[in-house]
């Protein structure tokens, strides 16, 4: 795993934006499918190596520290540093200087994101500057972007969110070096506003773009789905051709009905995933219809007639994405790009570095490396029965 051990989560603020619910308890405690959010993101950073967390806190500290103790329940080890209410988020950093590592990640207590910490950690050591942020993407306009970032550097940063050019949204995720300390004054401060906002001037921050969305506890309004996010779901998504079907000599498709047949133990290990509790999502380049061979009418029907033989056997498709695109107009969907997954999950809430793909060839295996999910590929010997068979 990656050389960064430890982690510290920004959990200190009144959480005004909560209210009523943060009346009584703290931000980070908020329940979502009954348990405290800042549970989830300490499975989260245990699953990542993760061996020590530091929380800053302000309000309604012992809500927290009377939860998670020294962590060993949770299989870290917790630290807690308590200052005022009143401070900002880089005061609470600075105070707590004495308890950090040379290098650290530094995240906030109200933001979800599926972190890959070793692909955040090489892309840090890549770049060499002394704080990397990780922005996403924003394509579904989820919110107003605060940063410009081009080439892996962020050029701009501006909590004002009013710049022109500006390409995605800070969720935090920060892999930082203590030697910050040094720049940071003595008055009350805000680490953004006074610290990122400075590095970012000076051309010193590294911008790892992301397109995994990221959830938040932030208001009441985000609240109901981060919380479907967050339920537990089996997903596994399936290339079509060579997959469920007998796959079309190369350069040529499945234009009819005719064309369409099942392969051997196909529809029984589809069967075998629904009764495991897996939601089916089916994921295919299908450039026939960019070619002008066939037309997406064509290809819906196939698909409508795949979907009602697969209902006799107890098997119901949650969705089906496809790319029609030639392979010539570069477009972001068509595999081994990963566009497909990001409409689904964004479309279902799902968390991809917990779902399956299963392919053929390593244009898929390109794609689900690109789209962070655990990627089984068929073989002769192995097909969809004997995968469904081996999984939980």
């Amino acid at each position: 795993m990656t050389s960064i051990k430890q982690a510290v989560i920004l959990a200190g603020g009144l959480g005004t934006r909560l209210r009523p619910l943060t009346d009584i308890i703290p931000k980070p405690m908020v329940l979502v499918n009954g348990k405290p959010f800042l549970e989830y993101l300490v499975e989260l950073l245990k699953r990542n190596g993760i061996q020590e967390i530091v929380m800053l806190l302000g309000y309604m500290p012992e809500k927290i520290t009377e939860y998670f103790g020294d962590g060993s329940k949770f299989g870290v080890k917790i630290t807690y540093s308590v200052t005022g209410i009143d401070d900002e988020t880089g005061t609470r950093i600075k105070k707590a200087g004495a308890m950090l590592e040379k290098d650290f990640l530094l995240l906030y207590c109200d933001n979800y994101w599926p972190l890959d910490l070793d692909k955040l950690v090489s892309f840090h050591k890549a770049k060499g500057l002394p704080a990397t942020v990780t922005v996403y993407s924003n394509k579904d306009n989820f919110t107003q972007n605060n940063v410009k970032v081009s080439e892996g550097i962020a050029e701009k940063y501006d909590p004002s969110r009013s710049l022109p050019g500006l390409n995605g949204v800070d969720i935090g995720f920060f892999i930082l070096g203590k030697e910050i300390l040094k720049m940071m004054p003595e008055e009350n401060f805000s680490f953004e506003k006074t610290i990122i906002s400075k590095l970012v001037e000076e051309k010193k921050v590294a911008g790892f773009m992301t397109n995994h969305k990221y959830y938040s506890i932030g208001n009441l309004e985000r609240l109901p789905a981060t919380e479907e996010y967050l339920k537990p779901k089996k997903i596994v998504f399936l290339d079509r051709d060579g997959v469920i079907n007998e796959k079309p000599p190369k350069a040529d498709y499945v234009k009819s009905l005719e064309e369409f047949k099942f392969l051997p133990g196909a529809v029984l290990g589809m069967k075998n995933l629904t009764e495991k509790g897996h939601k089916i999502f089916i994921i295919s380049n299908q450039a026939g219809i960019g070619r002008c061979l066939m037309t997406e009418s064509d290809l819906n029907t196939i698909h409508e007639k795949m979907v009602l033989e697969l209902a006799k056997s107890g098997v119901a498709i949650s969705g089906i994405y496809y790319c029609p695109h030639h392979w010539e107009e570069n477009c972001e969907c068509r595999k081994p790009k990963p566009g497909m997954f990001f409409r689904a999950a964004y479309e279902h809430s799902i968390d991809l570095t917990k779902s399956i793909f299963i392919g053929d060839d390593e244009r898929d295996a390109e794609a689900g490396e690109a789209a962070w999910i655990k990627t089984i590929l068929v073989r002769p010997d192995f097909g969809l029965l004997e995968i469904s068979k081996a999984l939980p």
